[in-house]
């Protein structure tokens, strides 16, 4: 018999800049900095054109980097029997987790808490406060809707 699902959702962090966007803010400092090094390395101040090259190398790496670590995400699944969380580091790894639905408590606040009798699973580190509230809130829905069904009789239907 297949379980119901009735929350479902994929968690990943947010990044304001677009990869189309980093390449142009690259174009953009690049520009820049060329217009500082030329006449600096022709007046004779050679050291400082190297050292516009290497802000341009940590940017880049650093947005790199931040477009790496996007790369987790965090899913969760609540079933009939269970919660399921199941996280993906952006290196690849997977992690899951389960909780049983039935005891399964949220407490949210500057962190998302999530458990069941002796479990406990902190949730969306990555989320901006709003989010983890968002979060919260659908899931606490799903889970009381999940814990009071409300059934169709065909009595129900009839004028």
């Amino acid at each position: 018999m297949a379980e119901t699902v009735h929350f479902s959702t994929l968690l990943r962090p947010h990044r304001s800049l677009s990869p189309v966007g980093f390449k142009w803010l690259i174009r953009a400092v690049l520009l820049a900095n060329l217009l500082v090094a030329l006449p600096m390395y022709w007046l004779g101040a050679w050291p400082i054109a190297g050292f516009c090259g290497l802000d341009v190398v940590l940017l880049w790496w650093l947005f790199d980097r931040n477009y790496f670590d996007a790369r987790r995400s965090e899913t969760l699944t609540l079933t009939d029997r269970e919660l399921v969380v199941e996280r993906v580091s952006p290196e690849g790894e997977r992690e899951v987790q389960r909780l049983e639905a039935y005891w399964l408590k949220i407490y949210a606040g500057e962190r998302l808490i999530l458990t069941s009798r002796r479990d406990r699973v902190v949730i969306g580190r990555f989320l901006a406060p709003a989010e983890r509230a968002r979060v919260a809130e659908e899931l606490q829905v799903a889970l009381a809707a999940m814990r009071a069904p409300r059934f169709e009789h065909p009595w129900d239907n009839e004028p």
